[in-house]
């Protein structure tokens, strides 16, 4: 497990959290040495290491409650077998309204004194094969309206006043985001899925021909003068963040869409940190390097590896039909599948070259 927030103390305010590769230990050891309480905000759960440190909490005497979306793409049946199971291991259990259309925040709260701000769900996907991030904050101002929010959520009622530390949506997700981007004066680098609310894509417009540096790994709706944009390459895209100027940073679960800032429970966290912000950018920046060497990779080699790829099927599923090279009368059933592969795989790579060069020459 990495260190969090690397580079800085121990004194510092807010820690980051990087998946992968800092998986659940952090979360899992909160859990485990909570000595009040636990309140945890659930949109996806497939974690039984996550579940058994909640129950165990709960024979130690701490009160835990888990606060469930009412809806997910997974579906009722999976979300109620949550539920039934927490209810079991003596959590208490609340189920979110259907005023809203998603409840996609993820956040945990320990002992009231420590806010987990997570762009991540408690599943196997976004801790290890996901590119995402979390803060992990004593604020007493954030904590407070993190409970705040929790308390409301769970009871299904209002939530009064609206929340000014943490961004949480459709509450105030557009406001502090808009002014988020708007005060860049040098750079903003993005992660998120998709960009394409309009008064986000004109505050990115403006910032770029005022000269601000805009870099997005995700999803543009739109080409856009000035903003450079990659596909994540090698992981899965699961964080909203944003870095401005190299000195804030904002990480959630709302992404720059409409539906995310005005009908959806997002939440997140705007934070000045240099180790938190110099922990986002260096990973962002390693992101950012293999994004723009995969767009350099002459498109022969993607076919090649494709090739060698549908050759080994074709051996394995089909070995009988495997041709044989320069007249030969070895026994196909004493060579070497992966001899075999090779020779197919230079055949097919060979007839897709000349296929592309044909077309190429408008042959």
């Amino acid at each position: 497990m990495r260190k969090q927030s690397e580079g800085g103390s121990r004194q510092s305010a807010v820690k980051l959290l990087v998946q992968p590769g800092d998986g659940m230990d952090v979360l899992l050891d909160a859990i485990s040495t909570a000595k009040k309480c636990v309140e945890i905000a659930i949109f996806r759960f497939d974690q039984k290491k996550i579940e058994d440190a909640l129950e165990k909490a709960v024979g130690r005497g701490v009160a835990v409650s888990a606060l469930i979306a009412s809806v997910n793409r997974a579906g009722e049946k999976h979300l109620r077998a949550l539920e039934l199971r927490l209810l079991g291991a003596g959590v208490k259990v609340a189920r979110t309204a259907s005023d809203l259309v998603r409840y996609h925040g993820k956040y945990m709260i320990v002992d009231q004194r420590c806010l987990y701000v997570l762009g991540f769900n408690w599943t196997h996907a976004d801790m290890q094969r996901s590119r995402s991030f979390g803060l992990i904050t004593k604020n007493p101002a954030a904590v407070r309206e993190a409970m705040r929010l929790f308390d409301a959520d769970s009871r299904r009622v209002p939530v009064e006043p609206p929340p000014t530390t943490i961004v949480v949506s459709p509450l105030n997700a557009r406001r502090q985001l808009a002014s988020f981007l708007s005060q860049a004066r040098n750079e903003l680098v993005i992660y998120d899925p998709k960009v394409a609310d309009k008064e986000m894509l004109k505050v990115l417009a403006g910032r770029a021909k005022a000269g601000v540096k805009i870099r997005i790994l995700g999803k543009v709706q739109k080409p856009m003068t000035g903003v450079e944009s990659h596909k994540l390459f090698g992981l899965r895209l699961h964080t909203r963040t944003i870095v401005r100027d190299a000195k804030d940073v904002f990480v959630g679960s709302q992404s720059l869409r409409a539906a995310e800032l005005d009908v959806r429970r997002e939440v997140g966290m705007i934070v000045r940190d240099p180790a938190v912000v110099s922990g986002v950018l260096a990973t962002f920046e390693a992101d950012w390097e293999k994004a723009e060497h995969e767009m350099r990779v002459p498109p022969a080699a993607p076919l090649a590896r494709i090739a060698r790829k549908l050759a080994k099927a074709v051996v394995k599923e089909l070995p009988a039909v495997t041709p044989k090279p320069n007249g030969t009368e070895k026994d196909e059933q004493d060579r070497d599948p992966e001899e075999i592969a090779q020779e197919v795989a230079e055949i097919v790579k060979d007839a897709v070259q000349d296929a592309m060069k044909a077309a190429g020459e408008g042959k």
